[in-house]
């Protein structure tokens, strides 16, 4: 896959166009964090990697999860490690990047904010974007800020692109109440043409994320 994202513009083969969009490049777009490096993997992973720490938890639930499945994220994050996780985010595709955002939200893994965050601002693949946010909301610092209000402060603007501009307003506001409601001038115009976005209901679903990220933690401390 790596080499089919090295340049998400340039023409690609209908082989590499599916593989694009398998992986979550399903809108590929301009915008003014293009040139941020991002973290890469030189290689690719492997699939009994992928079976063990992508597969049973890269579900898009994460804050309606099953005890059985909060039980497994539990065991799992015991074994796991930064350098698994950075392997994780390292991929291009969805599925592994929010596993992987979601492990470093469970332990803590601060050291990976800045992966994360610049993963959030080129927001090159969907459904991820979740797993970003509730990390940089777990972090909990003035970096972890200043990632969700530059993306905010940009895709708000981008009233075509329904992104996770929902989920990073919901992680500004749980850290920054007042850098959230100046950002609600904005949220208004942008969720103007968009009838169905409700920020209540993503309220909810975000500080259910957040209760789901503490019962997975007291299951480990026993």
């Amino acid at each position: 896959m790596k080499k089919n994202w090295t340049n998400l513009f340039s023409k690609k083969s209908t082989k590499e166009e599916i593989d694009l969009h398998v992986a979550g490049a399903t809108v590929r777009h301009r915008n003014p964090f293009e040139d941020l490096e991002a973290h890469t993997n030189e290689d690719e992973l492997t699939q009994e990697f992928i079976e063990q720490w992508v597969n049973p938890f890269y579900m898009n639930g994460f804050s309606n999860l099953e005890e059985t499945t909060l039980v497994s994220f539990a065991a799992a994050s015991k074994k796991i490690n930064p350098k698994i996780v950075a392997e994780l985010l390292g991929d291009f595709d969805w599925r592994p990047r929010m596993a992987g955002a979601l492990f470093a939200a469970i332990n803590y893994y601060q050291e990976l904010e800045e992966i994360i965050g610049r993963h959030l601002l080129k927001s090159e693949v969907c459904y991820a974007g979740s797993g970003y946010c509730l990390a940089l909301a777990t972090f909990s610092t003035e970096k972890s800020k200043e990632f969700l209000a530059a993306y905010l402060e940009y895709y708000l603007e981008r009233k075509d692109l329904w992104f996770d501009q929902a989920h990073a307003y919901c992680a500004l506001e749980y850290l920054d109440k007042a850098a959230a409601e100046r950002m609600l001038p904005k949220w208004k115009d942008f969720v103007s043409d968009k009838p169905y976005w409700d920020l209540e209901r993503s309220r909810g679903q975000f500080l259910k994320g957040l209760e789901t990220l503490v019962r997975i933690r007291a299951v480990i401390e026993i």
